[in-house]
């Protein structure tokens, strides 16, 4: 993200361990989703650069997502431009759906969770890196060693990544905890729900200063861009690591309601002005795909 100004108030930042090629996705997902026209490679260098991005290291994210076929490369005499291949517009939708749905209101919890037990040898790390990848994915956490849990119906899910992984020393149960259980094997222990519930008060108190500034109407269109693609950042990190844990099982008062009502506040609030911020930078270089340039807000259904 681009160092503050003097005539700029501090910015919440993108999370660490982010990267300019997931950063370029983000945005292409909040103002160029259902697009499959074409954008010019200087307006989407720029449009990094909004955020600190060189234009080094902004041609070389362009680069590396088309060697991904998630972007699709084309040229017209000396101008180069990108679409969006039909991969990450899928890649994209997926992704925005389950962020937004993300804090909802939850039905009654029936009790049941979905286990997964499984043994893969030691040296076959690639698979078990990759079957521990798609648990987490589906909202599994390990409980015990080879043991994952899920407070959700997660069977048929899981057990088409065993099949589709081609892995048979495996089990998938529906399970009840039952009464005189030890503490200790609770399946919630699964989770860290003290770093959980500190990471929502920590983006609880970061963006309340971005929305006092945004109703008193202070905040301008680059600011709003910047601050806006932080605050999804933050949140989709969130839908990976809490999956909707059910309320039953949480200590009270627990503050994810809180952090998903000032995430829908902000990222409605200010797509307006980030929308504008989009339109100006791509406008620069092609006026017709500056009107494409369309932000949605947190109602997005698909």
């Amino acid at each position: 993200m681009a160092a503050a100004r003097d005539d700029m108030p501090a910015l919440p930042r993108m999370q660490s361990g982010g990267s300019p090629q997931h950063l370029l996705l983000t945005l292409l997902g909040d103002y160029w989703y259902g697009q499959r026209a074409p954008l010019p490679s200087a307006a989407l260098v720029a449009l990094l650069g909004e955020f600190g991005i060189t234009e080094i290291s902004a041609r070389a994210t362009l680069s590396r997502l088309a060697r991904r076929g998630l972007l699709e490369l084309s040229r017209e005499g000396r101008r180069t431009s990108y679409a969006l291949s039909g991969r990450a517009a899928q890649v994209l939708e997926d992704g925005l759906r389950h962020i937004v749905a993300f804090g909802a209101a939850q039905e009654p919890w029936p009790g049941w969770w979905t286990v997964a037990v499984f043994s893969v040898p030691e040296e076959q790390r690639d698979l078990r890196h990759a079957l521990r990848t798609r648990l987490s994915w589906l909202g599994f956490a390990s409980l015990f060693d080879g043991v994952w849990v899920c407070p959700h119906d997660r069977v048929a899910e899981i057990t088409a990544v065993l099949s589709e992984l081609a892995i048979d020393s495996a089990t998938v149960l529906r399970a009840e905890l039952v009464d005189g259980s030890p503490l200790g094997g609770h399946p919630i222990n699964a989770w860290n729900l003290d770093a959980l519930r500190d990471g929502y008060v920590a983006l609880i108190d970061e963006y309340s200063a971005v929305r006092l500034r945004m109703s008193e109407g202070r905040i301008g269109t680059a600011e709003a861009l910047v601050a806006r693609t932080a605050l999804m950042d933050a949140w989709r990190r969130f839908s990976s690591l809490d999956p909707d844990l059910p309320a039953t099982l949480l200590p009270r008062p627990w503050p994810r309601a809180r952090a998903k009502a000032l995430f829908t506040e902000l990222y409605d609030g200010l797509a307006l002005l980030a929308e504008q911020r989009v339109k100006q930078v791509v406008g620069r270089y092609d006026e017709d795909a500056a009107a494409l340039v369309r932000g949605h807000g947190s109602d997005y259904a698909g």
